[in-house]
């Protein structure tokens, strides 16, 4: 008989991109990795929670991959609904599987980490908007997160091809996920991010 995975991950937006290379690295670290994404078929947010609490009992990590794959020019709405809505309704649904010590880690830019104090690039501010949105929505859980013992992670580097996954964003993700004490804020890169606009 096997011994069951040290972790129990959900990967959202895991299909492509930096959410599909965060879920092969934490697979090879001994994580049992359950990936959601927009598109899957018949692949609603309440669906996968319910199957990781049938085939799993628990829940030690959640991944929120705010890129998503949204491309420049997104309408305002759908950014809101994929980057904050859903990944509130996510983390909310998560939560009453996941015990003290575990993690919410939220992956975003710094052109969104920074909105709207910094500019962003021209077609850029939706996606921007909703990925900030989705960050502070997360921030207003902190107390709730607090009293189950969650930790909430944000990565923040900077934007890349969907198709150029960032090595080393994958990687601060899977560290924010196996770290014993990650930090609130992994910023990536140089201090050009923090520069004025």
């Amino acid at each position: 008989m096997s011994q069951p995975a040290e972790r129990v991950v959900l990967v959202s937006g895991a299909a492509r991109g930096v959410g599909a290379a965060v879920a092969h690295r934490l697979a090879d670290l001994d994580s049992h990795v359950v990936v959601n994404h927009r598109d899957h078929p018949g692949g609603t947010v309440e669906a996968t929670v319910d199957s990781i609490a049938t085939r799993f009992g628990r829940l030690d990590a959640l991944v929120l991959d705010a890129s998503g794959g949204l491309p420049f020019g997104t309408d305002a709405g759908q950014a809101m609904r994929v980057s904050r809505d859903e990944h509130r309704t996510l983390a909310s649904l998560a939560m009453p599987l996941m015990s003290p010590g575990a993690r919410i880690v939220f992956v975003t830019s710094h052109q969104a980490h920074f909105f709207p104090h910094k500019a962003v690039p021209k077609g850029y501010t939706a996606v921007a908007a909703g990925m900030r949105a989705g960050e502070t929505a997360l921030y207003a859980m902190r107390s709730q997160l607090g009293r189950h013992g969650i930790h909430l992670s944000v990565v923040s580097g900077d934007m890349i091809g969907v198709g150029h996954p960032s090595d080393e964003l994958a990687d601060a993700v899977v560290n924010a996920v196996t770290t014993p004490h990650p930090p609130g804020v992994v910023f990536l890169g140089g201090a050009e991010y923090l520069m004025t606009a």
